[in-house]
């Protein structure tokens, strides 16, 4: 019985790489969109008042965030700070470039309003006007 030859015969078997490529592209855009998502809130989690005209939650990472807790404590971002090193902060960032970075102001809806006034003029006695007042969509 004669054996039945393969067409293929003498070939090599071949690696395709371009479908390789596609789940690693795949894969990258999957991860950058994660990690975007992960740096959203950058401040302290607190209870924000309800407003109808809330900002949208997607804040850029480039944002300032500066909270106010409950009892009064002043946070940049998620560490801890006063009110004198925030006049400091303002005072280079307002001197720093002529693009100035946004600057998120949050305070917890049980937080005396004092507290929060002093951190917003602090902010525009430097020279820093493109601050946010940040609140929750009801």
């Amino acid at each position: 019985m004669p054996q039945i030859q393969s067409p293929r015969q003498g070939r090599k078997p071949r690696l395709e790489i371009i479908p390789f490529i596609d789940i690693m592209f795949f894969l990258l855009a999957t991860f950058m969109m994660v990690s975007l998502s992960m740096i959203q809130n950058q401040g302290i989690e607190l209870n924000l008042p309800r407003a109808t005209t809330a900002i949208p939650q997607d804040i850029p990472p480039e944002t300032l965030t500066i909270s106010v807790d409950r009892n009064g404590q002043l946070f940049r971002n998620r560490e801890p700070t006063s009110l004198p090193a925030l006049r400091h902060e303002f005072t280079r960032l307002g001197s720093a470039s002529a693009e100035q970075p946004r600057i998120v102001l949050q305070g917890d809806y049980e937080t005396h309003f004092g507290k929060v006034v002093e951190v917003f003029d602090t902010a525009r006695s430097c020279g820093l006007t493109r601050l946010v007042l940040r609140t929750e969509k009801p």
